[in-house]
């Protein structure tokens, strides 16, 4: 099994603008320019990630989370990966005319991410509940044979339960197929559903920590 690294280091520095009130609140604090430029944010983290790998970036609001999971989506070539950002919501099909995987697997994919009602396969997308809409958008994800699949804010919108059963799933589809999964959330509740193979915890200052499963 081909174990790809990937060494993410982004720093984002001031760039104003200096108006009268942020001069101020330099002065405040003590800070010239130049320390406020040399005291930026740094998110460091180098990770070993494997085929059908899950990894699961989380922390604070805030701590930078959604840099890492964005540096780490523009190392994956774009034609091996889907973010399910870009998917969109039709409003002329019904749910289970969106997939193009055949009929059986098309149900069985939906029936993973929580959309087996015969309301919901056969409801417009558009139509959905917001829920529902992240659920379908993490289907289309699934049926797209893509190598990666990024998803921010993962399942953020969903209640306990529904979360846990969407986790447990993708953990077993990621497996299956042999799909990197790579998901940034808060959330604490559904680790035991989603068992991901790589944790990676970002606190606002120190370089992000990276725990493995099974050590490599």
């Amino acid at each position: 099994m081909t174990t790809a690294t990937f060494n993410i280091r982004k720093r984002h520095t001031w760039e104003g603008p200096l108006s009268d009130r942020a001069a101020k609140v330099c002065r405040m604090f003590g800070l010239t320019l130049d320390r406020l430029s040399d005291e930026s944010p740094t998110h460091e983290c180098y990770l070993e990630i494997r085929p059908g790998d899950v990894v699961y970036i989380t922390g604070a609001s805030g701590s930078g989370k959604t840099v890492l999971f964005q540096a780490l989506e523009e190392m994956v070539p774009a034609e091996n990966a889907v973010n399910l950002d870009c998917f969109d919501l039709p409003d002329d099909r019904t749910v289970i005319d969106c997939l193009d995987s055949d009929f059986m697997t098309s149900i069985k994919t939906l029936c993973a991410v929580g959309l087996s009602s015969v309301f919901a396969m056969l409801n417009r997308p558009c139509y959905l509940s917001d829920g529902q809409k992240y659920r379908f958008r993490l289907a289309l994800a699934m049926a797209s044979g893509k190598p990666f699949i990024f998803a921010d804010e993962f399942c953020c919108e969903l209640d306990r339960i529904t979360a846990g059963t969407v986790a447990y799933n993708l953990h077993q589809f990621a497996k299956r197929t042999e799909t990197t999964v790579i998901l940034a959330s808060s959330r604490e509740d559904i680790l035991i559903d989603l068992a991901p193979d790589v944790v990676v915890v970002k606190d606002f200052c120190d370089r992000a920590r990276v725990t493995y499963k099974y050590r490599r």
